[in-house]
């Protein structure tokens, strides 16, 4: 039987948690390590800090292996990979069902996509999945035969050039859901502002608020195609790396350099000189 590791950043109670669980059980055994409380917009973030503590939780029943972790959601996949699975190799790792969107830019924040991104670094095939619903009783019935293709896909032919899928999911009735597009992350921004207020005892305090702004034209962007209402699919990855920018500076990369100002060591050779030996 598969092994999958089910994780979350709303937390072990979570009723996306607990549909992905129920989801995921049907392909495999399932070990579930989840924040002990809502831990949204976490991003990588890791705790060193303080400690970690983990407790065995039964929120899934008895034949569920299930832990609540202290930390971030990275920390749960990290706990997961060096203490609880115990040598065990993950064939997969699912996080979620994310209450919201986290396409586009809100990769970069997810703690949802985080975990995912965590397991993924270690090679384990991993999928993030939101659904555009925040509401707390928000029904996640819609999902399911989406959450459960792309499970039953991806462990039966692995994933393509890569090990993370950003999966979004329209919150819209299953009759008018279009079906899966694999699309590109969209251009899109954020444009914040911080509403001011002030406490019971006089503190001025700010509150985060802003708008999604989506400057994206192509139909096969994300945040698009969950517009017409599709499922979007992002093959996604950790390489941060901005390829066009790099071809171009690596042309005039001679143009880049300075002056060789080796220091000189105690002995007053230069280090450049020592190297020749």
């Amino acid at each position: 039987m598969p092994l999958i590791l089910v994780t979350n950043d709303d937390g072990i109670t979570a009723g996306g948690l607990r549909s992905l669980v129920n989801s995921a059980r049907k392909f495999g055994d399932v070990l579930v390590v989840a924040p002990d409380s809502p831990q949204s917009a976490q991003g990588h973030a890791i705790t060193i800090e303080r400690p970690v503590f983990v407790r065995k939780s039964n929120a899934f029943g008895n034949d569920v292996e299930a832990y609540e972790c202290s930390g971030t959601p990275v920390d749960c996949v990290k706990i997961a990979k060096s203490v609880l699975l115990d040598g065990r190799t993950p064939d997969l790792c699912v996080s979620g069902i994310n209450h919201g969107s986290n396409a586009a830019i809100n990769i970069i924040y997810s703690g949802t996509l985080s975990a995912a991104m965590e397991a993924s670094l270690e090679g384990t095939p991993s999928i993030g999945f939101s659904f555009l619903d925040y509401r707390a009783d928000a029904d996640f019935s819609v999902c399911v035969p989406y959450v459960e293709k792309l499970i039953g896909y991806v462990l039966e032919h692995g994933m393509e050039e890569g090990n993370l899928y950003n999966v979004n999911i329209p919150n819209l009735p299953a009759g008018q859901i279009q079906g899966i597009k694999v699309c590109r992350q969209a251009e899109a921004r954020w444009v914040e502002e911080y509403v001011k207020g002030e406490d019971p005892r006089g503190r001025p305090y700010y509150w985060l608020s802003g708008k999604f702004v989506n400057e994206e034209q192509r139909p096969d962007a994300d945040a698009n195609a969950l517009q017409a209402g599709y499922v979007s699919l992002v093959p996604s990855h950790h390489d941060l790396t901005n390829h066009l920018a790099l071809q171009k500076l690596q042309k005039i990369e001679a143009s880049l350099q300075v002056a060789n100002t080796s220091p000189k060591d105690e002995s007053g050779l230069a280090t450049q000189q020592l190297e020749q030996f």
